[in-house]
């Protein structure tokens, strides 16, 4: 298998402005993706996505930094760094947005898994563990996406 990279794309009843907000800004985001999220959606920010075990309370952070900004039609960060200083390899998440008829299409892709340095188990673990992350993840956006026009 490769492990290279993972895309998944949504069609959602919403104008790109209005998608670009749920992917771009933390209090949208957390509603969908991690339980908090900390940036400034413009790029160079540094910030951080925290998820809490329901079971244990407890939480883990990951560090992560926008790289691009470019409303309405693209988001992107880096995140998983190998170093803590934010340095070094590290994933890339990518959220393309494409407008389609009255609504858009997102397409999320994330690449960097192989150059990461991981031994192929660790690769191969982490690279499976996030293509069951965002089958969960993208649909839940979609969800979130059509309560919010919903409530508009």
């Amino acid at each position: 298998m490769e492990y290279g990279t993972i895309e998944r794309d949504i069609d959602v009843d919403a104008s790109p402005e209005v998608v670009y907000e749920v992917i771009s800004k933390p209090e949208h985001m957390q509603e969908w993706w991690p339980d908090e999220a900390h940036f400034e959606p413009i790029a160079g920010a540094p910030g951080e996505l925290i998820w809490r075990d329901a079971a244990t309370g407890e939480t883990s952070t990951v560090a992560m930094a926008v790289v691009e900004a470019n409303p309405p039609k693209r988001f992107s960060f880096r995140w998983c760094f190998a170093e803590p200083v934010r340095s070094g390899s590290s994933l890339f998440v990518t959220f393309d947005l494409t407008p389609v008829g009255a609504g858009t299409r997102i397409r999320m892709t994330e690449t960097g898994f192989r150059e990461m340095g991981w031994e192929i188990a660790v690769l191969e673990e982490n690279y499976n563990d996030h293509v069951s992350g965002w089958d969960r993840f993208i649909p839940m956006l979609g969800e979130y996406v059509a309560k919010l026009v919903s409530n508009s």
